[in-house]
């Protein structure tokens, strides 16, 4: 069918009243209507990808003051101000966020435990206002960790000139930001927002960790693409990690109507000073590599190594044919 029939049909059902635009919008609110878990219709609007974008931005200034661009140069003696102003507009934004997220699953109601009496009702936005400051209160802790996954990838990069590119310019430093800050959210039961900036970071990097994975100051992920960190995954300090690593689930634990159980631990753990090479796959949460192992690339494993050991497959035979030859 030519444009000029297709805008002709669009004028005259624009036009008519009783047209089947009026049947096609009565089918589509019943389906709204049959699956209420895919509508937000009457709750706070979710989270938009790109609000979580301009909030993650703001989080990276605070954390990496001036390496990115401003209004005018602050120097460290601007700090104080440098802080305030910055802080003031991720607290705003940070509480609009997670007010976003509230829903059923996220009760208003406190306890003495919150601070306030048995059975209080706390508006959503004074508990999305006292969450977004406790997560800044842990960039400071935040900022401590990423100066030694900072320090850990200029001294275990050989590429790399200074501390400056390694901040500008390595996907792993950016997939760890994101996922610090993510996990402050994460460990207070803020829903989606934390998921939401972890496939930010997933997309820009091409690096897959999972909100709930712990790990350790001083990781290294180099080159990182096709890296996927399970939500149970812990990691101890100083490890570094390859592309292409999946520390992932061996199985999925269901209950007995066969539902999948979720928050089990379903992930491997490494020690301190792990190595893991390129293309390796670790699964099970009771995988556990002792400190000081190193894992090879492309291997395959799913139970624990002692500490201080050597994990490696069988070496491939290599041919080495004339151009041109046939593989027999």
């Amino acid at each position: 069918m030519r444009i000029a029939q297709w805008a002709s049909i669009a004028d005259v059902m624009e036009h008519q009243p009783g047209t089947p635009d009026e049947a096609l919008a009565a089918r589509i609110a019943g389906s709204i209507a049959a699956h209420p878990e895919l509508s937000r219709l009457g709750k706070p609007g979710a989270p938009e990808r790109a609000a979580a974008s301009r909030l993650m931005n703001a989080v990276r200034e605070l954390v990496f003051p001036g390496f990115h661009p401003a209004p005018h140069a602050a120097t460290h003696a601007d700090a104080a101000s440098f802080a305030a102003e910055r802080v003031a507009a991720v607290r705003s934004m940070l509480r609009v966020a997670i007010e976003g997220t509230a829903d059923h699953d996220w009760p208003a109601t406190s306890n003495a435990d919150e601070g306030g009496q048995d059975g209080e009702v706390i508006a959503i936005e004074d508990r999305a206002d006292a969450i977004a400051i406790e997560v800044l209160n842990a960039i400071p802790a935040l900022r401590d960790a990423i100066a030694l996954d900072v320090e850990a990838a200029y001294r275990g990069d050989p590429a790399a000139r200074s501390r400056a590119e390694v901040i500008v310019c390595y996907p792993g430093i950016s997939a760890l930001l994101a996922h610090r800050f993510a996990h402050e959210l994460w460990t207070r039961g803020v829903p989606i927002l934390p998921r939401l900036i972890a496939e930010i970071a997933h997309a820009e990097t091409g690096i897959d960790i999972h909100p709930g994975a712990r790990i350790g100051a001083g990781t290294f992920i180099d080159h990182g693409t096709g890296v996927v960190i399970g939500e149970t995954c812990t990691i101890g300090r100083g490890c570094r990690i390859y592309q292409g690593v999946t520390l992932g689930a061996l199985r999925f634990e269901r209950d007995a109507d066969g539902a999948l159980r979720r928050g089990a631990k379903r992930h491997p753990t490494l020690e301190d000073d792990v190595t893991v090479y390129a293309g390796a796959t670790i699964l099970g949460g009771e995988t556990v590599i002792g400190a000081r192992s190193v894992v090879a690339g492309g291997v395959f494993v799913t139970r624990s190594v002692p500490a201080g050991h050597l994990v490696a497959g069988p070496k491939t035979q290599v041919r080495v044919l004339p151009h041109g030859g046939e593989i027999p």
